[in-house]
């Protein structure tokens, strides 16, 4: 954790964040937009610390066969990861044409195999799938905060339609910073995904991880819950 002595830098400098929330409107096409002008502030260019550490500590009992899904999956770093690691048929999409272009480039360059990883672009809230195909692991990094606070019931109506029973939701919380009315990334803390969760889940883990991307050591949490 950081100290006052030690201060962590922020997660994007606010110019940057003008910048993306002049670009974004209500339309989700507007997500292409930012992508275009390379106004990414949520790509750290890797895998994000905690995705890796959950997965590879074995805390959690994650599936070895079955299939994922990353919605708002960006460059596709932690798709890729999800898909190698755990084995699982992943399936990342986002709304963004440039960013599904992106990460089929960042698969292609560092020779990554693709058998497992599927790029797709698709708007998450028409998006659906047969009752057969629901997958058993979501992962959500920075999805549930770019989306307006007015769609996180549909968020969490998605979430819910498409994870079958037994299969485990992977929340990277972030940023956990000071409430604000502006977005994205709208104002988010732990509860408001329980709030729109409903009670059929259980935590498996809450906690702060104990490895994070330098610009987001004390300003996320961890939480995977269980579809009971």
């Amino acid at each position: 954790m950081s100290t006052p002595e030690t201060p962590t830098p922020p997660f994007a400098a606010p110019q940057e964040m003008a910048k993306l929330r002049a670009i974004i409107t209500d339309d989700p096409q507007s997500w292409d937009e930012a992508w275009n002008q390379n106004v990414t502030p949520w790509d750290v260019g890797a895998i994000q610390p905690p995705l890796r550490e959950v997965i590879q500590s074995g805390e959690v009992a994650f599936p070895k066969k079955g299939r994922a899904l990353v919605p708002g999956c960006g460059s596709g770093y932690d798709a890729t990861f999800i898909s190698s690691e755990l084995g699982l048929d992943t399936l990342a999409i986002d709304i963004s044409p440039i960013a599904i272009k992106n990460a089929l480039k960042y698969i292609f360059c560092r020779n990554i195999p693709t058998g497992l990883a599927h790029f797709e672009v698709h708007d998450f809230f028409s998006f659906a799938v047969p009752e057969h195909d629901k997958f058993d692991l979501i992962y959500d990094y920075t999805f549930f905060v770019a989306i307006p606070p007015s769609r996180r019931q549909e968020w969490g109506s998605q979430i819910n339609s498409l994870i079958k029973s037994g299969g485990y939701l992977i929340t990277l919380v972030f940023p956990l910073v000071p409430e604000t009315d502006v977005g994205p990334p709208w104002f988010v803390r732990p509860e408001h995904y329980l709030a729109q969760l409903g009670e059929a889940w259980e935590k498996v883990v809450d906690r702060v991880p104990t490895t994070s991307s330098p610009t987001h050591v004390g300003k996320e949490r961890l939480i995977v819950w269980k579809k009971l």
